[in-house]
């Protein structure tokens, strides 16, 4: 047995640029969806947590799942944002022309604008259990919120897009 043979150690972390460039993408796609459709406001978030996840990469690279810690990093980054929204700002009912791609593009357009009259925690959660496809644990963990909370949440945020929808959602069920 040759004891020479040195341990390999830790593997590298990832490269941040990389990250980024796989990643960065799927992090805007995800605060338009947070943010309401703002597509400028989404890139501004995506970019904060880009800068926030770069002071900390060594450690953040050597996580087991450096993308989740990037989703949740996004989350509180939007969070904090409603909470800190200066005054002179003002909500508006124009969306970005963004090219799409979906089959049904009134539908996409119609849910993003009930979404957006949600209230932010409530937004958060049905984007990430429904669009990102998370659990109740995970979207409890990110939000730091209990799963009965989370559960909750998500019924009275569908309830309140049911209501928000009225007939629009018969009229796009059916089309």
């Amino acid at each position: 047995m040759d004891r020479t043979t040195k341990n390999p150690g830790p593997p590298e972390p990832l490269d941040f640029l990389e990250f980024a460039a796989a990643r960065g993408r799927h992090l805007v796609r995800t605060a338009f969806l947070l943010t309401g459709g703002d597509a400028h406001l989404a890139e501004d978030l995506a970019q904060e947590t880009l800068g926030r996840l770069y002071g900390k990469w060594r450690r953040i690279a050597r996580l087991e799942n450096p993308a989740g810690y990037a989703q949740t990093v996004l989350v509180n980054t939007f969070l904090s944002h409603r909470r800190r929204r200066s005054s002179r700002e003002h909500v508006t009912d124009t969306f970005a022309e963004v090219a799409v791609t979906d089959t049904d593009p009134s539908l996409r357009v119609t849910l993003l604008r009930a979404l957006g009259e949600l209230p932010a925690r409530d937004r958060a959660v049905l984007v990430l259990r429904f669009w990102e496809d998370r659990s109740v644990e995970e979207t409890a963990e990110v939000l730091q919120l209990n799963a009965g909370a989370v559960r909750s949440r998500s019924s009275r945020a569908l309830a309140r897009l049911r209501d928000l929808l009225g007939e629009e959602l018969d009229e796009l069920a059916h089309s």
